[in-house]
């Protein structure tokens, strides 16, 4: 049998080297590993390993496709479990296209132990939702859901409810979207599961939130005026992310509060509640600065110039959006900085400093000009 054990990448310029471990068919013993380079695998290039003939490398080793060559030993006498091992790993290193060839393959080798099957099928959900591939990640998961029904597993039909209301959510079924999650956070009750009623609270905070911020960004409503039912929407989202926040804080979980206090801010803003969007983009800018995490950090402040524009206070929201403008340009990111550069116009001009305002509002133009933006 010849089956994968590990697959390495090294990337340098243009070549590539994939090892692995191969077991011999007839005497079932390890062989040296066996070093592919990139996709010029030819005839020249394969070694007599302990006797072999060139035959039985090239028989296995002629492919174009590293991946497909790697998916086609597998295949060979791989168990369901062993081709789902493989997709996992190559997920968690960043490649879910891959992945999902190997769980599409552990899926037709096919399995008897159910729980196993719905684990990949929650993988290929996953890993579709990744590739924005939103149809055949809510395919694999109602796939999940049913399954883990079927076998009583209700820790399996809270993840999966969990998955389907956020693919939903992507795709605008808003309302479906908030069965699923409902469905999550009553099982993870039941199941005194904290960190789930903590993760279903903060899903059913996102659908509520996005489902009133499509209304009222289809709309020219500036925040706080709303319609009615979107201002339930937005507030049922923030009642959403306080319970979260309640939760995640007990559990001492700083990233999701993060996270929470940054969605709570954002949904303070289009409720019009701009102090308490401050207070909370504050808590936000704190946690992404003990993280190091320079993308957030920049958001924060961008969200801070932008309540603090509301509030009237000009200043401080220059202050604000300096400092957007000097982390989009450390994390090389045009198009914020071009963001950042059109805000600072515009504060400039309320704060009736025309000279700033132009000088502003023309680095703007050339970075738009360069990105093509209309």
């Amino acid at each position: 049998m010849v089956c994968l054990k590990d697959a390495v990448r090294e990337e340098g310029g243009e070549k590539r080297e994939y090892s692995y471990l191969v077991i011999d068919e007839a005497n079932e013993k390890a062989l040296p590993s066996l070093t592919i380079t990139n996709t010029e695998m030819v005839y020249s290039d394969l070694k007599n390993v302990e006797g072999q003939t060139q035959d039985y490398w090239t028989k296995y080793c002629i492919h174009s496709d590293w991946h497909l060559f790697l998916l086609n030993l597998c295949r060979m006498e791989a168990s369901c479990l062993e081709l789902a091992l493989e997709g996992e790993r190559l997920c968690k290193a960043g490649d879910c296209r891959a992945g999902v060839s190997f769980f599409e393959a552990a899926v037709q080798v096919g399995t008897e132990d159910l729980k196993t099957l719905s684990a990949i099928y929650s993988q290929l959900g996953n890993a579709y939702f990744y590739l924005h591939e939103y149809a055949k990640a809510l395919e694999y998961h109602h796939h999940d859901l049913t399954l883990a029904r079927t076998i009583g597993d209700l820790v399996g039909e809270a993840k999966a409810s969990g998955n389907l209301g956020n693919t939903l959510k992507v795709l605008g079924n808003f309302e479906e979207a908030i069965v699923c999650c409902q469905r999550h956070l009553d099982i993870s009750r039941e199941l005194n599961d904290k960190v789930g009623e903590a993760r279903a609270l903060y899903n059913l905070g996102n659908v509520y939130h996005s489902k009133g911020k499509n209304v009222a960004c289809a709309g020219t409503h500036d925040p706080g005026e709303l319609p009615e039912d979107v201002k339930n929407a937005l507030q049922k989202a923030a009642n959403y992310y306080e319970e979260n926040l309640t939760i995640v804080t007990e559990l001492g979980d700083r990233a999701a509060q993060g996270r929470a206090f940054g969605n709570l801010g954002n949904t303070h803003y289009l409720l019009g509640n701009f102090r308490s969007a401050v207070l909370a983009h504050e808590q936000r800018l704190l946690i992404a600065k003990e993280f190091g995490d320079r993308s957030a950090e920049r958001r924060a402040y961008s969200n801070l110039g932008n309540a603090y524009i509301f509030l009237g206070e000009f200043e401080t929201a220059s202050e604000y959006y300096k400092r957007t403008l000097q982390l989009a340009r450390q994390l090389k990111d045009r198009a914020v900085e071009a963001q950042a550069c059109y805000s600072l116009g515009n504060t400039y001009t309320l704060l009736q400093d025309y000279e700033k305002a132009i000088d502003y509002h023309l680095k703007h133009l050339v970075i738009a000009q360069e990105l093509n933006d209309k």
